[in-house]
């Protein structure tokens, strides 16, 4: 009966593919190098190449055309300082895009204005409190007993001139703007008097976006 399992030949050579010689010494697809002797290739040389590096840009138009045509492609540590310093740039100015969103819209400049040409008690709080913490180091029972009336005097006065620089704020946002934010921004009265008395606190070298009236300006 063993010849019963026997595979013609006649059959297998007509139906069977025919037989194709290949070269092992060339590792196939999806295979691995195990030769003896043929190196394997380095990661870097199947990487595809990269193109040649683009110089630093020399102005900021140049950063910003840039950023904008290739917007997939890392910029560089010179490109990146050049962006951030035009984005500051911008924010200082008071530039709708770059400021930060309680800063938009034209009544929160309008309030700016307002506070940036009034003198106000507030600048002047953090000066003074400087002023008085030193005090408190000289060897002088006569200063080290008013610097701090003379600071809480102060403070007292800053927060009734920042109560009353609000309710001007109010009064004439209402009036310049009797429809409202055209941004939808809360125009209330308690919204725009803290807005107003936050900046009227600082500094003046240290507010943000940079004021734009001097002390003394006559705001429209």
């Amino acid at each position: 009966m063993n010849f019963l399992n026997r595979k013609s030949p006649q059959k297998s050579a007509g139906t069977g593919a025919p037989d194709v010689a290949v070269d092992r010494t060339v590792p196939q697809d999806g295979e691995v190098n195990l030769r003896k002797g043929v190196p394997t290739p380095k990661q870097r040389e199947k990487a595809p190449r990269r193109g040649p590096v683009a110089p630093p840009p020399r102005t900021q138009r140049e950063a910003i055309k840039r950023s904008r045509s290739t917007p997939t492609t890392a910029l560089t540590k010179e490109e990146r300082k050049l962006a951030g310093r035009v984005r500051r740039e911008a924010m200082m100015r008071g530039d709708d895009s770059a400021v930060l969103p309680r800063d938009r819209g034209p009544v929160r400049k309008y309030v700016r204005d307002l506070v940036d040409a009034r003198r106000n008690l507030g600048g002047l709080l953090l000066p003074i409190a400087l002023l008085s913490f030193l005090t408190l180091l000289v060897p002088s029972p006569v200063l080290q007993v008013y610097a701090p009336l003379v600071l809480m005097i102060f403070m007292l006065a800053a927060v009734a001139d920042g109560i009353i620089s609000g309710r001007q704020i109010t009064r004439k946002v209402a009036a310049k703007f009797p429809k409202g934010d055209p941004t939808g921004m809360s125009t209330k009265g308690r919204s725009l008097g803290y807005y107003g008395f936050q900046r009227a606190m600082l500094i003046r070298r240290w507010r943000a976006p940079r004021p734009s009236k001097r002390p003394g300006d006559i705001v429209d």
